[in-house]
């Protein structure tokens, strides 16, 4: 199964050096996440309830 990457509303531009793409993995495999600058490096793979937990958390989370 090919994995469609999308590239988070969240990241910036071109020109950013933070970029993340995310990509639904085979069923039941769980969710990639990848840096956008270099996707030939892997993903980490998280399970739905880990991302959920992650984006609750970078919801909360007060940024810089």
């Amino acid at each position: 199964m090919a994995v469609h990457w999308r590239k988070s509303s969240h990241s910036g531009s071109a020109n950013d050096d933070v970029c993340v793409e995310l990509g639904r993995l085979a069923p039941g495999a769980g969710i990639g996440v990848r840096d956008s600058k270099n996707p030939d490096g892997g993903h980490l793979t998280l399970t739905s309830t880990q991302f959920a937990t992650l984006l609750t958390q970078i919801k909360h989370t007060p940024s810089a």
